[in-house]
């Protein structure tokens, strides 16, 4: 029989989908009260060129991505609670039942990314208080690796060369965290 362990803390990160800059900022401050100090970040490109308009209509115009990671490591647990406060973020920034901003937590490993979310379907698994999770990507033979359900944005080079990114400053992390005990 195996024994449970303590699980092993993740790479916070953040996507940011959003038109008005001025809500992104105030979203952004309140993020990083939350979760401390990002230490690496994508640079602003349009969601809506590269991949759909489908945001276009509710935040307001045309879409603008930010990827961004968290210095800290957090529990993998937390999912359900990190994703539920960004679900009240947005309902803060929202008008008129309209996001303004679209916020998707999600959590790097040595070998996958998990996003939270509120949709439930096949490939999902609950966590708690109407929050499952998704194997997004997985780390295997020297890259990102794709499922059918990945979203288009998470299949591209310019994100999956920030995720390699951030999952090597990950390993740093854990490699100083191993030494420390």
């Amino acid at each position: 029989m195996g024994l449970a362990e303590k699980f092993e803390k993740e790479k916070l990160i953040m996507g940011v989908i959003f038109h008005d800059r001025e809500i992104f900022d105030r979203a952004m401050e309140a993020l990083t009260e939350k979760f401390g100090k990002c230490d690496f970040a994508t640079e602003e490109f349009s969601f809506t060129e590269l991949f759909s308009d489908y945001y276009d209509e509710e935040i307001g115009g045309e879409a603008f991505r930010r990827i961004f990671s968290f210095e800290e490591l957090v529990d993998p647990e937390r999912q359900a609670e990190i994703k539920t406060y960004t679900n009240q973020l947005e309902l803060e920034f929202s008008k008129n039942g309209k996001r303004l901003i679209n916020l998707d937590p999600g959590f790097i490993s040595h070998g996958r990314l998990m996003l939270p979310t509120t949709k439930k379907t096949g490939f999902r698994v609950p966590l708690k208080d109407g929050i499952y999770t998704e194997l997004t990507l997985f780390w295997a033979r020297g890259g990102w690796q794709k499922f059918p359900w990945t979203y288009r944005d998470y299949q591209s080079q310019l994100v999956q060369n920030f995720l390699t990114k951030v999952r090597h400053r990950y390993l740093e992390q854990r490699k100083i965290a191993e030494n420390l005990i």
